[in-house]
């Protein structure tokens, strides 16, 4: 397999907002993103944007139902679909308690406390909590306390 490009993760996802640009703002404030590139059309909305966390990107989109590309016309937020969700999304972050708490201040909908999953002395153990952010998408917010033994 070839190397990504150097600024580039291997996988990347993009999370589509009625108000992208609303979107942009609260998850810097609530999760500690870091915008890296923000692209905006000639009526303010967002045409293309990078939100950094750590080494991790995720782009935010604009919800565009009018686009000339037909994929694009297909891509909501949790808002136009009545809550629905199609994806979670997972991050790494230092300390999940106080992350949540940063979040829950910010607005986050906190669906599941910071609880420590333990799979066995032979896997993993992480401290995670669930939260929505103001459109509906899901966030799982975890902290690595033990990772499995070397093999």
């Amino acid at each position: 397999m070839k190397p990504t490009p150097s600024d580039w993760p291997r996988m990347s996802s993009a999370v589509v907002y009625k108000d992208a640009v609303a979107a942009i703002k609260w998850l810097c404030d609530a999760f500690g993103f870091e915008v890296r590139l923000k692209i905006e059309g000639d009526k303010g909305q967002i045409e293309h944007s990078e939100l950094t966390y750590g080494e991790g990107l995720i782009m935010v989109a604009q919800e565009t139902p009018e686009s000339p590309r037909p994929w694009k016309r297909t891509m909501r937020s949790p808002k136009s679909l009545q809550g629905a969700t199609t994806q979670s999304i997972m991050f790494f972050v230092d300390d999940a308690d106080a992350h949540c708490a940063h979040a829950r201040a910010h607005g986050a909908q906190i669906i599941e406390g910071p609880a420590t999953q333990d799979y066995g002395k032979d896997h993993w153990s992480d401290r995670s909590y669930g939260a929505l952010d103001p459109e509906g998408h899901l966030w799982w917010v975890t902290q690595r306390l033990r990772n499995p033994p070397a093999v």
